[in-house]
């Protein structure tokens, strides 16, 4: 039987625009099939799925931000359909505070699906000897829980929204609320923080 990777997850979420679950419920079926996974994936979605990997967030703009004092600076790249998005000023300030976002709160990843299997790894364990002693039933339901703060601290898209007051809107929120003014598909791609003397 073959291993899914992330890797494959999100080559397949890339091709296909498929959420996570379907993606991952495909390869397993497809026993990491990749042409197999699509087929799944197609009869499973049915047009939904041709009409998102239709939609290619092919332009979109390179955002520089340099934080006060000149210590932090971040390179962003934000994905979106069309040009005339990326020159929008909506699309530029959502561009700004993410960059925001970035410089305030050091994420090392954007999604979940980069994190390296081994850091997963090395948190479950590290939660699970902390819970050394109690019901397995209750360990593992800690361990998620665990899990699911170390993705709010080093995924962007699972932080808190350092402008959101209440630090109930997370950064995949932000975004999906700007796809949904926007009218238009867009994703953030990758990005480096540059902080001085690190």
């Amino acid at each position: 039987m073959s291993t899914v990777t992330t890797a494959m997850i999100s080559e397949l979420r890339e091709k296909t625009g498929a959420g996570l679950l379907d993606v991952k419920k495909a390869l397993d079926e497809a026993k990491g099939n990749m042409e197999e996974a699509v087929t799944i994936l197609r009869k499973k979605l049915g047009n939904k799925i041709d009409k998102l990997a239709s939609r290619a967030t092919k332009e979109g703009l390179v955002h520089a931000y340099i934080h006060v004092g000149g210590k932090v600076g971040v390179l962003l790249e934000v994905n979106c359909e069309t040009d005339f998005v990326a020159k929008n000023e909506d699309f530029k300030a959502f561009c700004q505070d993410v960059c925001l976002q970035i410089a305030a709160a050091s994420p090392l990843y954007v999604r979940r699906e980069e994190v390296p299997e081994a850091d997963l790894a090395k948190e479950r364990d590290i939660a699970a000897a902390q819970m050394a002693g109690k019901p397995a039933a209750a360990i593992q339901k800690i361990v998620e829980g665990k899990l699911e703060k170390f993705y709010s601290q080093v995924c962007l898209l699972d932080q808190p929204f350092v402008k959101d007051p209440e630090g109930k809107k997370t950064i995949k929120d932000l975004l999906t609320e700007k796809v949904g003014v926007m009218g238009e598909n867009m994703g953030i791609r990758r990005f480096t923080r540059y902080q001085l003397g690190a």
